[in-house]
């Protein structure tokens, strides 16, 4: 069975065509700066690989254009749309609605439009995707995977805020989780790794967005973020955990109005707002030259993910694993070394020399004497989508 799936953001859509169950790729690539003239086209397939700059105008020229390269008589992989029988889609938000993936039905697109405001930057562009899909691949079976659905298994007492109970009942405010197919795919390859079935694993998400769970014998149990993408860990633009008095003096006090601050702590927060710089390798670039602001945010950055650690190993009292994957866990052996560094107390050791990679499979960084396996393992959550997609 072909499957392909669409991974849709703001400006962007990544997909990949699968060959399911096998799981084999058969190409793969991404449609990016969409609504701009200099729009990118990435194709890969094992024959061809393909970059092009031309104006792709919205998702649905932009999905097009992927298709076009799907049927190109010398670089394409199929012959008709009908060929591909499952179409996965990326939801961020599912709300409380939905907790599993879900095949997509008109009801189903309403509840995700009921759910814009709680993903306001994602879950439009995600449905945009679905209704351009359906256009193309009439004859394929349309299947949401929720971002939050991994996070369903967190207990009252983790999701639950401390303000009158009615918000959570009549509105729905609570903590959802998100990255949740990503913690998902990492966590289930560490606990194969440790070849036991009662484990606990703390996995880190490190991208421009970043998270962190604790997973109790496969299950999500805690997770930075919350009822929406920006507590937590600091991110490329992001604030991540800050005291919310301060909206109320930005507002009361400088004059601010809520979109402006809205705009300040998504879009110019985070290692941006530290430094100037929102890609992680331009502040370690800049840092070796001794820029003192970049310097700062590393640390800044890093202290944080290990009070998040430590909070985590207290709530399941005890790691046996931290995986670090995305972008920046991935590739950044700086980042994981600062913050594995004076963990001893917890028997957590790097060594340095393992650490000094850019992982492409899963790779164990942890010195022999280490009690806690610290494993890198790149994320795949195209490949999980389509698992789940496949498997429903």
């Amino acid at each position: 069975m072909k499957v392909l799936v669409i991974n849709s953001g703001s400006s962007s859509i990544k997909y990949q065509l699968f060959h399911m169950p096998e799981e084999e790729v058969i190409c793969s690539g991404l449609i990016e700066r969409i609504g701009l003239e200099n729009g990118v086209v990435h194709y890969e397939s094992e024959a061809n690989s393909i970059k092009e700059t031309i104006e792709i105008k919205n998702h649905k020229v932009g999905l097009e254009k992927v298709v076009a390269l799907l049927l190109d008589t010398k670089i394409g992989v199929i012959s008709s749309t009908e060929e591909i029988e499952v179409v996965g889609h990326r939801v961020v938000h599912g709300g409380r609605t939905f907790t599993k993936t879900t095949e997509i039905t008109a009801e189903v697109k309403e509840e995700i439009k009921t759910l814009f405001s709680l993903a306001p930057q994602h879950n439009p562009a995600n449905l945009e995707g679905i209704l351009v899909a359906e256009s193309i691949f009439t004859k394929a079976k349309q299947v949401a995977v929720f971002d939050t659905a991994f996070h369903q298994t967190i207990p009252e007492k983790a999701y639950a805020y401390a303000i009158p109970k009615k918000f959570l009942k009549e509105h729905q405010i609570r903590l959802y989780g998100f990255h949740g197919t990503s913690h998902k795919y990492v966590s289930e390859k560490a606990k194969t790794y440790l070849k036991k079935d009662k484990t606990k694993i703390i996995t880190i998400h490190l991208g421009n967005g970043c998270s962190i769970s604790a997973v109790k014998n496969g299950k999500s149990i805690d997770h930075s973020l919350g009822f929406g993408p920006v507590t937590g860990l600091v991110m490329g633009t992001r604030c991540g955990d800050i005291d919310h008095t301060l909206i109320f003096y930005l507002v009361n006090n400088l004059d601010y109005d809520i979109k402006e601050v809205n705009n300040l702590l998504q879009k110019e927060s985070g290692m941006y707002g530290l430094t100037g710089y929102s890609d992680l390798r331009d502040i370690e670039s800049e840092a070796a030259k001794g820029n003192k602001d970049c310097l700062l945010a590393l640390d800044i950055n890093v202290y944080r993910i290990k009070k998040y650690i430590g909070s985590y190993i207290a709530a399941m009292n005890g790691v046996e694993a931290i995986v670090f994957t995305a972008g920046i866990g991935e590739n950044s052996s700086l980042i994981r070394e600062k913050v594995c560094k004076d963990l001893d107390f917890f028997g957590i050791d790097i060594d340095v020399v393992k650490n000094n990679i850019r992982a492409k499979k899963l790779t164990e960084i942890s010195t022999d004497s280490s009690k806690v396996k610290l494993l890198v393992i790149p994320t795949n959550e195209e490949l999980e989508i389509a698992k789940q997609s496949y498997l429903l």
